[in-house]
């Protein structure tokens, strides 16, 4: 998809902003308009390519996410994790901390409510909570990407936020949990996205149709 936009050049805020609601509202229309057809062929690649990833198959606690807005399906990566005896959490939103993400079990028994979002996420229970460096891997949503592993979310910073420790030691080659890998559909792919300092790139995105690995 050629979608561009210029970098960041003039540090203007403002300017910035605008580039990524553009950029958000236009990737959003494009997967909102996949068929039904199109979800359920891009979920069922998106699964051939999770489950051969070395860090997904010796991973025993994975935290994934529910579908919402036209993204990729996860439903058949839950079930295979389930399937593999694979621990699968699920993000909340945190009751107390504005802006921050708890992680909890998820099973087939689980509750679910509806979040002030409108979306599913299972119901708080403190003993289902697993802080998030004791999780293997995070799969997180997103709205768009480029080839550098940039990441442009819904604008909450919830999963830049969770990430930023990981980020931290990751830059200095240390290796910590969790490690993020991003989920996204083919059409998610922009030709760059303007960054702000607060952003977390990712190191490997997978979509229906590749699976990017970025230095």
């Amino acid at each position: 998809m050629n979608i561009k936009f210029s970098k960041n050049s003039t540090k203007d805020r403002i300017a910035s902003k605008n580039q990524r609601d553009a950029i958000r509202q236009q990737v959003r229309q494009l997967r909102q308009h996949l068929t039904p057809t199109q979800q359920t062929d891009a979920a069922i690649q998106l699964l051939a390519r999770f489950s051969i990833d070395e860090k997904i198959l010796s991973a025993k606690s994975i935290a994934l996410y529910l579908t919402n807005d036209g993204e990729l399906d996860t439903q058949l990566l839950i079930e295979w994790c389930w399937q593999q005896g694979k621990q699968v959490y699920l993000p909340v939103l945190h009751p107390f901390t504005k802006g921050h993400l708890l992680f909890l079990h998820y099973d087939s028994q689980t509750s679910l409510v509806k979040n002030h979002f409108a979306i599913a996420e299972p119901k708080l229970d403190v003993r289902k909570i697993i802080p998030s460096q004791q999780l293997d891997i995070i799969c997180t949503p997103l709205v768009a990407f480029d080839n550098a592993g940039a990441r442009l979310g819904m604008g909450g910073g919830f999963y830049d936020r969770t990430l930023s420790h990981w980020h931290q030691h990751y830059k200095q080659q240390n290796i910590v949990k969790p490690y993020p890998i991003g989920l996204a559909h083919n059409c998610q792919l922009v030709d760059s996205l303007p960054s702000e300092s607060w952003d977390i790139p990712l190191p490997e995105i997978i979509t229906p149709s590749m699976h990017y690995k970025f230095n």
